[in-house]
C-alpha cells in the first residue's frame, strides 16, 4: 500500500482517492481549536482531498472519459477499488461493523479512502477538535426504520434489538463517522432531498467561515436496498445506485492545497457536471442525496486527470430545487467577507429554491 500525499513529500494516494492531505491534519488534543482566517485575507475554500466509493462504476469512468476527453485510465483508477457495503471489511477491517447500515459502511469507506489510510481499522489516538463532519443522504436508514415499525407492530417494542435501535436516527451516518475517526468538531446530517449534497458543501463552508473548524469532511452516501429503491422510484424515473463520496474542505492558504470552489458562473465554466450537462444520475445511476458530493468528487477527478477548469457542478431537480458551484484550479474570485472569513461559494442556479 502506497502512502498518501502529505506536506512532507509526494506519494501515490490509494486508488479512487485524490490528494489525501496536502497539509498536516488540523487540530489534535491539546490544541486551541479552529483558527479563523486573518482579517482582510482572501481565503478560498479548497478541496484538499477527495474520494469516490461507487461500486461497479467502471462504465461511468468510460462514459465520463468519452465526454470529457481525458484519459480513461486516470478516471478508471479514481473509480477503482470501491467494494459494496457487504464487503466493507476489506477496506475498514471487520471489527465494529456489526449492525452498521449499508450507507454507513459506504460512507466510512469513502472517508477512509479520502484520508489515504491503509486497509483495516485505524483507531484515532486522540480526538481532533478542528475537524468537522457534514453528511448528505436521504435514504440511509429507511430500511431499518421500516423494519422497526414492522417489528413493533407485530411483536411489540420489547422485540426491538438494542443494537438495531440506534440506526433509527437519520444522523447515525454522521455520528458514526465522527466516532470512528475521532473528529470532534461540529457534526451534521443533511436530508434535504436532491440538493442535499451541495447543501452539505454550503454548510461546511459556513463552518469554515465561522471558524468552527479548520477542516470539514463532506460525505455523501445512499444505499440501494429494496425499501430505499421503492421510495426513490415512487417519485423519480432514474435508478437509485448505492455509493458514497468524500470531500476534504479547508480554507488553508498556499499553493498545492487543491482545487478551489467559487460561485457558480456559467460564463466561466468549461463544462457542466450534473443536471443539464453530463449527469451521472441518468447515465449510470442516481445517488440522490449524495449526488452533489459525488459530482464534485467526479469534477476533482476530471481536474486531476488533466481536464480544463473551472467545471460547473450541479445537483437537484424541479421538485427539490437546484444547487450549483464551480470547481477549478486557476485564479479564484474574491471569496471572503470583509473580516477575512471564507465566503459563500454556492449559487442556487436556474429554478433554485433559495
Amino acid at each position: 500500500m502506497t502512502s498518501p500525499l502529505t506536506a512532507a513529500g509526494p506519494g501515490r494516494p490509494v486508488p479512487g482517492a485524490g490528494p489525501a492531505r496536502a497539509t498536516p491534519p488540523a487540530g489534535g488534543a491539546g490544541t486551541a481549536g479552529p483558527r479563523r482566517p486573518a482579517p482582510g485575507a482572501t481565503v478560498p475554500v479548497r478541496v484538499a482531498g477527495w474520494s469516490l466509493h461507487l461500486p461497479d462504476a467502471g462504465a461511468l469512468a468510460v462514459d465520463l472519459a468519452d465526454w470529457s476527453g481525458v484519459s480513461p485510465q486516470r478516471l478508471s483508477e479514481a473509480l477503482a477499488g470501491a467494494v459494496p457495503a457487504d464487503r466493507a471489511h476489506e477496506t475498514l477491517g471487520r471489527k465494529g461493523l456489526l449492525y452498521k447500515e449499508p450507507a454507513t459502511r459506504l460512507a466510512l469507506c469513502a472517508v477512509h479512502r479520502a484520508l489515504g489510510l491503509p486497509p483495516g481499522r485505524t483507531r484515532p489516538a486522540e480526538v481532533d477538535p478542528a475537524t468537522a463532519v457534514v453528511v448528505a443522504g436521504n435514504l440511509g436508514n429507511v430500511a431499518t426504520v421500516a423494519g422497526l415499525v414492522r417489528t413493533v407492530r407485530a411483536e411489540g417494542g420489547r422485540a426491538v434489538s438494542p443494537l438495531a435501535a440506534p440506526n433509527a436516527s437519520s444522523n447515525v451516518l454522521s455520528s458514526t463517522i465522527g466516532l470512528w475517526f475521532g473528529f470532534g468538531a461540529a457534526n451534521l446530517m443533511l436530508c434535504s432531498g436532491a440538493t442535499a449534497g451541495l447543501d452539505a458543501v454550503r454548510a461546511a463552508t459556513l463552518l469554515l467561515r465561522a471558524g468552527r473548524a479548520e477542516r470539514v469532511l463532506v460525505v455523501g452516501a445512499e444505499p440501494a436496498d429494496e425499501v430505499a429503491t421503492g421510495l426513490h422510484q415512487a417519485g423519480r424515473a432514474s435508478m437509485l445506485r448505492a455509493g458514497a463520496a468524500c470531500l476534504v474542505l479547508t480554507c488553508a492558504a498556499g499553493t498545492g492545497v487543491g482545487p478551489a470552489l467559487s460561485p457558480a458562473d456559467a460564463h466561466r465554466a468549461t463544462c457542466l457536471l450534473g443536471p443539464g450537462g453530463f449527469d451521472p444520475a441518468t447515465r449510470w445511476g442516481d445517488c440522490y442525496g449524495a449526488a452533489g458530493v459525488v459530482n464534485l468528487a467526479l469534477a476533482a477527478a476530471l481536474l486531476d486527470a488533466g481536464a480544463a477548469g473551472p467545471i460547473a457542478v450541479a445537483c437537484g431537480d424541479d421538485t427539490d430545487g437546484r444547487r450549483e458551484t464551480l470547481l477549478g484550479t486557476g485564479a479564484v474570485p474574491e471569496t471572503t467577507t470583509p473580516d477575512g472569513r471564507c465566503a459563500a461559494i454556492l449559487d442556487g442556479g436556474p429554478g433554485a429554491d433559495r
